[in-house]
Parts: C-alpha cells; sequence; structure tokens
C-alpha cells in the first residue's frame, strides 16, 4: 500500500484564508462557533499532535514553524493527502493570537461521540464532571484521573469540551486514550451508572460526609466531582451510594476541582492497594 505524505506548503501571508481553522484560538467564543460548524478540533505542540494522530483522529491541515517539521516527520510522512502549512513563527503567532512556542499545531476532524453504554461496557473506574466549565479543569481532570486508575469518563452536557485546544494541552492527550462522551440526560444519568453495575461517589465539603481515605467498597466505582463554584448539585449528592470528603487542615476549606478529583482518585483506586 502506498503511503501519502502531507503536502508541505509555505504560506507568507498572515491572512490566508487557507489558515481559517487557525485562527484567534484564544477566542473561545470563536472557537466553540467555527469548530462545531466544521467538526474540528485544534491539537498543539509536538506531544499532543503526535498522539492525536496515533490516536487515529483524521487529520485536515497542519500548521508548522520550519524547525518542527523535521520532529514530526513521521506523521507528516503517512497523514495522507492533507495539506501542511509552513509558516515563520512571527505569522503563526499573528494567526493564532499567541505566541506559539511549542511550534505546531493540527486541524483535526471529531468523530461521533460514543454512546454511554459502549462507554461503560468495559470499564471498571469512571471519573464523572457534572458542569465542569473551566477547559483547564476538564482537561487536569481527566490527565490526573486517568493516570491514577479511570478508564472512562462521563461529563454533563455543560462541561467544557475536552476537545478544546486548552483542554487538550493540559491533558497532554490523555483526552484521546481515556474513553469518554456527554450525558444527554443528565438526570437519570445516576440511575444508569447503578444499572451499569457502579457504587458511585460524591465528593462534596459537607462535614457529615465520609473521608474519601475510607473504604467505598470494590467493584466498580465512579467518583463525581461536581462544579468549580456551587458544587455538586443536590439531586446528586442525595442520589450516590456515598457522599465523600477530603479532610482539610491549616484552615483551608477546599481545593481546586483538578486536584480535589486527583485526590480522591488516588484515595479511592491507588491507595487502598499500596502495601
Amino acid at each position: 500500500m502506498m503511503v501519502v505524505m502531507a503536502e508541505l506548503i509555505r504560506v507568507d501571508d498572515p491572512a490566508d484564508p487557507r489558515l481559517d481553522d487557525y485562527r484567534s484560538l484564544r477566542d473561545t467564543s470563536l472557537r466553540k462557533s467555527l469548530e462545531s460548524a466544521h467538526g474540528l478540533f485544534i491539537a498543539e505542540g509536538e506531544k499532543v499532535v503526535r498522539r492525536s494522530v496515533e490516536a487515529g483522529f483524521e487529520a485536515r491541515s497542519f500548521l508548522m514553524a520550519e524547525r518542527w517539521l523535521e520532529g514530526l516527520a513521521d506523521e507528516l510522512a503517512q497523514a495522507g493527502d492533507v495539506p501542511c502549512y509552513v509558516v515563520s513563527e512571527a505569522d503563526a503567532e499573528t494567526i493564532t493570537g499567541f505566541h506559539v512556542h511549542r511550534g505546531a499545531l493540527a486541524s483535526l476532524r471529531r468523530r461521533p461521540l460514543p454512546k454511554v453504554a459502549d462507554v461503560l461496557r468495559h470499564a471498571t473506574r469512571v471519573v464523572v464532571l457534572e458542569d465542569v466549565v473551566d477547559h483547564t479543569n476538564v482537561g487536569a481532570i481527566l490527565r490526573s484521573t486517568a493516570a491514577l486508575g479511570a478508564d472512562a469518563a462521563l461529563l454533563s452536557p455543560r462541561c467544557a469540551d475536552p476537545l478544546y485546544r486548552r483542554a487538550i494541552k493540559v491533558s497532554m492527550g490523555a483526552v484521546f486514550s481515556l474513553p469518554w462522551t456527554r450525558v444527554d440526560d443528565w438526570y437519570d444519568a445516576i440511575e444508569v451508572l447503578a444499572a451499569a453495575g457502579f457504587t458511585t461517589v460524591a465528593l462534596t465539603l459537607d462535614g457529615d460526609a465520609i473521608d474519601v481515605a475510607a473504604p467505598a467498597g470494590g467493584g466498580k466505582t465512579a467518583l463525581i466531582v461536581g462544579s468549580e463554584g456551587p458544587g455538586m448539585s443536590e439531586r446528586w449528592q442525595q442520589s450516590a451510594d456515598v457522599r465523600a470528603r477530603i479532610p482539610m487542615a491549616a484552615g483551608v476549606d477546599s481545593l481546586n476541582v483538578a486536584a480535589a478529583a486527583a485526590v480522591a482518585a488516588y484515595a479511592l483506586w491507588v491507595r487502598p492497594h499500596v502495601k
């Protein structure tokens, strides 16, 4: 089978419409509209671009400064008949709206989200995000919980997009390896987890919750974290099998949601096996 290499196209005009996929990457509202309309997402940095391609996402195009071509030569050699736009680093900054210090970007096609049942089918440790709206937090939660044993993730409809550039970057590509999907019918989602055999553990600040380090039972476990400000909804807190908290010291009342998810994932999934 013949392997087709990406076509290198040097572009000197940052206003060239062929570069539109990469414009104003820090403008969240514009990016949501553009990426939704065209079914694309942006990967940034050599490692993340490589992981996105290795995960099987189809590239629409690449955008790189000259010095990053060698580092991604293997991916470009097997990318197929897609353009790789080569620009100066100054023009890359003009196009994207920030200094692209990692020098490489890729525009990739989104895939249809899998069904909840398919994501849960082979999972035993699931992290569940309710209305976590910050892209950095979503990326950090997926990265840390995947590292600590999660093998799937479920997101409420209002959660930030895991395939937004910032979320992908913070996750270091974990969004490509950890199976995840959104749950449209959020009100009844906890019953779906119960029917699939999961013990649900809701992370809360309430003083009457048990210590997250206490045994939550064996078998399948779903760790649930709530939004950054108001926390988890009352329905999810009251419907969960276990309400757990992280003990605080030195007058600190809470942790960032990404840090809390990592601590809880360690307590639930790693610590019980440490001897």
